[in-house]
């Protein structure tokens, strides 16, 4: 039997790519000025000695690393569900 709903029918793949790609670029922007400042951050603070506020800085930055390698990870997930979605 080939009975498969028609995902033709469905609109709005096109208008679901443009805002999540907008979305995810405002993630991107945000997660490079937060690399930016809290690379800053870190080698002024452990330059003038203050640990602390390095080791801070330093979380700060794995954390916009990490929130921008997943910004760009869920860009390629998307593109590959909508392709899924448009071959069944």
């Amino acid at each position: 039997m080939d009975i498969f709903p028609d995902f033709g029918a469905v609109g709005g793949a096109g208008d679901l790519r443009v805002i999540v790609g907008a979305l995810l670029m405002y993630v991107l922007v945000f997660a490079v000025l937060a690399i930016l400042i809290c690379a800053a951050t870190w080698a002024i603070a452990s330059t003038s000695g203050n640990y602390q506020s390095a080791m801070r800085a330093r979380t700060g930055l794995l954390v916009a690393v990490g929130a921008a390698a997943l910004a760009g990870a869920a860009v390629a997930w998307m593109n590959f569900l909508l392709g899924v979605g448009q071959q069944l």
